[in-house]
């Protein structure tokens, strides 16, 4: 039986290393595992007033629905100002409304976090800030491998495709490691 995982970027940007890496995960995947991309596109600021109003944006309905049929749920982080992007954050924020929903999108649902950054830490605080998150959300925080590519503008080309070998073993290493936990999860 195939893993579905569901991977979502948090950038917005066109040209984003996240986004890439999220593409160059969805052809490295092995057998029997599928990746979907999830998008944060369309998501609006949070606001209890819109959400009284108007209820669930569809972006946001779009997603959850997404996540909520998936074995798994990857999050390819960017690092803003050493913490979680706002707008991703954002994203997480709707996905957690009505907070009667979040067990159904986050509760114990295996999540992997990565990332990609033109520093040289390579979003190792963005990751760790994830933590105290996806704690809260009763999330399954995977912690079976790291991934953060520090200098990302040198292993992606101009076209935003991974050429560092190092990195896509790594990478496939990554995919195995989450797909079989989300495996045994959901196969005790």
């Amino acid at each position: 039986m195939t893993v579905r995982l569901i991977g979502v970027s948090g950038s917005l940007r066109a040209g984003s290393f996240n986004t890439a890496l999220l593409r160059a995960a969805q052809t490295m995947t092995p057998t029997d595992v599928e990746l979907v991309a999830g998008s944060i596109e369309g998501i609006p600021l949070y606001n209890g007033d819109l959400e009284r109003d108007e209820g669930i944006p569809p972006a946001v309905k779009a997603l959850k629905d997404l996540i909520a049929g998936a074995d798994g749920l990857m999050l390819f982080t960017p690092e803003y100002n050493n913490g979680i992007p706002g707008v991703f954050k954002n994203a997480i924020d709707w996905l957690s409304r009505p907070s009667s929903d979040i067990g159904r999108i986050f509760g114990g649902r295996p999540v992997a976090v990565l990332g990609a950054s033109p520093g040289g830490f390579g979003t190792i605080l963005s990751q760790a800030a994830w933590l105290p998150v996806l704690r809260t959300l009763g999330a399954d925080h995977w912690a079976g491998e790291r991934l953060m590519v520090a200098r990302a503008g040198s292993v992606f080309n101009e076209n935003g495709e991974l050429t560092d070998e190092a990195i896509r073993r790594r990478l496939v290493a990554f995919l195995a490691g989450f797909a079989g936990h989300c495996e045994r999860v959901r196969n005790p």
